[in-house]
């Protein structure tokens, strides 16, 4: 099992990595000391993982209850939140309580946020079930709901106790929601890590078979590069703008869908839109562009995405959260493994190499 430490100053966590790691589960919490635990799952995993966390957690001496959301994105509202914060009400969970996120991205993002504004903040774990999860959104701390036209817009920085990804639970994962995480795994190759992709294209089938030899390393590669960009920048003051790599787009993406595209998916297609500018400004050689497609292609990436009207897509650009002063900062990449932060792009460069990506 791999073991990641998020060195974030003053309150740094674990984060377990491997087949088995739930059964650290209960260990875990009873060390946290806690008075009782909210389990936060979807109803997809309310009688599987989520029920299966809960009924441990009891098993063991802690007292826990379960809530079952909606699944998708659809849960990650205020409506969505207010649900999340009555059940920790009549739960009574109190200040020396956990909450125990089990789920992908948008169970994570929605239980963490629930916790930090719940007493003004109690602790949180969380069980990513999904791969893109396990990868990206468990770790960090970044917490929300999206609005009807931004994505994450209400939101808090709330880091977990700890994060536990058992990738036993990957072994049920829809094949549509597995490859569409390797769009944020191949953003920490291109964006941070060279090596990283040389993994991804001489492991490939092994990674496309699920085989646990091949996931664990690049698993616990991508949240140790993101625990580094966590702990030198917990609130994305700077150098944690380089997570957003293929995001600007992407969210755009997302949002012009009526949150209709998986977010893996709308990354890889921000990338290639990211890669494109990028050339075209003279900041990357058409030779990267050209191996991020071959990555992302390797792992069917984009893939088949909603129709969507081009002015509803260009129309949220702007209203990419790292805007400042009114203008978007892109992330762009230089090189293979190498990107730079808070860049400005002309908004017809924009509108050009978008159009020529909208299907």
């Amino acid at each position: 099992m791999a073991r990641v430490t998020v060195a974030v100053p003053g309150r740094p966590y674990p984060v377990l990595i491997g087949t088995g790691a739930l059964q650290e589960l209960p260990r875990v919490v009873r060390e946290l000391g806690v008075s009782g635990a909210a389990v936060v799952t979807d109803r997809t995993l309310e009688g599987t993982w989520g029920g299966a966390v809960r009924d441990a957690l009891n098993g063991l001496g802690v007292r826990a209850s379960l809530l079952a959301v909606e699944p998708g994105e659809r849960a990650k509202t205020l409506d969505g939140l207010a649900q999340v914060l009555r059940f920790l009400e009549d739960e009574a969970l109190d200040r020396q309580g956990v909450v125990v996120a089990v789920g992908g991205g948008t169970v994570g993002d929605l239980a963490g946020f629930a916790a930090a504004v719940w007493l003004r903040g109690v602790r949180h774990v969380q069980v990513p079930t999904t791969l893109l999860a396990m990868v990206d959104s468990s770790v960090g701390g970044k917490t929300g709901v999206d609005t009807a036209r931004t994505k994450n817009a209400i939101g808090a920085v709330w880091q977990p106790s700890a994060v536990i990804s058992d990738l036993a639970v990957l072994a049920t994962l829809p094949e549509e929601d597995y490859l569409a995480a390797f769009g944020e795994i191949v953003k920490y190759a291109v964006a941070m890590d060279g090596a990283l992709a040389d993994r991804l294209q001489g492991f490939r089938e092994g990674l496309l078979a699920r085989s646990t030899a091949a996931l664990e390393p690049v698993v616990a590669r991508c949240v140790a590069l993101k625990a580094g960009v966590v702990a030198e920048d917990e609130r994305e003051a700077g150098p944690r703008a380089i997570l957003n790599y293929g995001h600007t787009v992407g969210h755009a993406l997302e949002a012009a869908s009526g949150y209709r595209v998986a977010h893996g998916r709308a990354v890889a297609f921000g990338m290639r839109a990211a890669a494109r500018i990028a050339a075209r400004l003279g900041r990357c050689a058409p030779e990267l562009v050209h191996r991020q497609d071959e990555l992302l292609a390797g792992f069917g990436l984009p893939g088949r995405l909603p129709p969507v009207a081009l002015t509803e897509l260009l129309a949220a650009i702007p209203r990419d959260k790292k805007r400042r002063a009114g203008r978007v900062r892109w992330v762009l990449p230089e090189e293979l493994g190498r990107a730079r932060v808070g860049l400005e792009v002309p908004d017809q460069v924009v509108a050009e190499v978008v159009g020529a990506l909208v299907p």
